[in-house]
């Protein structure tokens, strides 16, 4: 009788680890550089970059960045730019001081009228874009410069103080609902006397859903013959996320908490991955970006798409003006110059493509960190604006340089 061997395929159960990080480097990358810069500004400050005091800093300098970022990212998805979305916030900012202190409006209606306006802005400049055919980089070139003029007519050489109770949406803290504040349990003499447990059990609680959120999306992919994360690469992401939760709300619990702009940051990056992941519009973004004809003669209405895009950008840098405001307690003439080179570059950095069709809001809210966590480690180091600006400029460059080479090697 013949003997039959079969041949036996070592990647039959999916490919490397190794193999898996070469063709997944650039949704990789970007969270390693993450870490390795903390690393390095923790060792250089001597740890001050990781007190808590300076986490919650970090935490509220960038999360006006971190907002803008993620209606960027849909914006570059698309194939466009706006580079307006600096003095847009400067000048929503403004008009919400005006709203609350001149004309004596309630802060809850002052805040509602602004994100109208920001979103009807968002359409004005998103009809000359997507119906007029106007490049998108002279549109809000235009637009840049008009809301800057509108925040100085508006502000003249003055600033307004924004009310207190409104400061409160970037500088405040949630209560603690289970500790001192709320059913008052207290936790042995080890967890500190003012310990925020609310925000310890908040941390575990989010650790453990995306956990769980992964474990899922990992079972959805094995059922659909989708390639899936190696194990060694899948435990080991969910081990960092985890450690890296906890760790970040325990520092937070031994100062005063979950920051209220934290809150708003994490339900807009959660809604925000759910609608470029899960959703018909979300899909429909990254497929015009990627070929906008083809989209088109698919039967959808790229028009519409890009009209929504600007729309969405508005809103968002309304809020994010608000939300800058409020943290420097006055609206000032000066207001959100140059924030939109850092909320470009913080899409860009994060692994959004120059080209269009490619960018994760994960990654966008990554390179928004890398350059919070640049800006606030260069500044406790000493390192002048000159230098810090030259520093990230050439990362930006890095960052776009990889786009190109994994674009042309593909």
């Amino acid at each position: 009788m013949t003997e039959i061997t079969i041949p036996t395929d070592r990647n039959a159960a999916g490919p490397s680890w190794t193999h898996y990080l070469r063709t997944h480097v650039r949704q990789y990358g970007m969270l390693l550089a993450l870490l390795v810069i903390m690393a390095f500004f923790g060792f250089a400050t001597d740890g001050i970059l990781f007190k808590p005091v300076n986490l919650t800093n970090v935490i509220s300098q960038n999360s006006y960045i971190v907002i803008m970022s993620l209606g960027m990212l849909l914006i570059i998805v698309a194939g466009h730019i706006d580079l307006s979305v600096g003095f847009l916030s400067g000048f929503v900012g403004a008009l919400a001081a005006t709203m609350m202190v001149p004309w004596s409006l309630h802060p809850a209606l002052a805040f509602l009228l602004c994100l109208v306006a920001g979103g009807a802005i968002g359409a004005i400049q998103g009809y000359f874009v997507a119906y007029q055919k106007i490049p998108s980089f002279i549109v809000t070139l235009a637009g840049m410069l008009v809301f800057r003029g509108l925040m100085i007519a508006l502000l003249g050489s003055m600033s307004i103080r924004i009310p207190e109770g409104f400061q409160r949406i970037s500088n405040g803290f949630l209560p603690d609902f289970i500790g001192k504040d709320g059913l008052g349990l207290t936790l042995p003499e080890i967890f500190g006397p003012n310990f925020h447990v609310t925000t310890m059990l908040v941390g575990i609680a989010l650790a453990a859903f995306l956990v769980w959120l992964n474990l899922r999306n990992r079972a959805e992919q094995r059922a659909h013959g989708m390639e899936e994360e190696p194990a060694p690469i899948f435990v080991t992401k969910n081990i960092l996320v985890v450690a890296a939760i906890v760790s970040l709300c325990w520092a937070l619990a031994t100062y005063r908490g979950i920051l209220n702009v934290l809150v708003i940051m994490g339900v807009l990056i959660a809604f925000y991955s759910f609608v470029a992941t899960r959703t018909t519009i979300g899909r429909r973004i990254y497929a015009l970006g990627g070929n906008e004809k083809a989209t088109k003669l698919s039967g959808i209405n790229t028009e519409r798409l890009v009209f929504y895009t600007f729309i969405n950008m508005g809103v968002l840098s309304a809020l994010a003006g608000m939300i800058y405001a409020a943290r420097l307690t006055s609206a000032t003439p000066k207001a959100g110059q140059g924030l939109e080179l850092d909320v470009i570059a913080a899409c860009f950095i994060g692994g959004a493509s120059a080209y269009g069709g490619v960018g994760t809001v994960v990654g966008a809210v990554i390179g928004a960190f890398i350059m919070g966590v640049m800006n606030n480690g260069m500044s406790i180091l000493g390192i002048g604006i000159d230098y810090q600006q030259v520093i990230k400029g050439l990362v930006l460059l890095a960052a776009v340089c990889l786009d190109v080479y994994y674009k042309n090697k593909s």
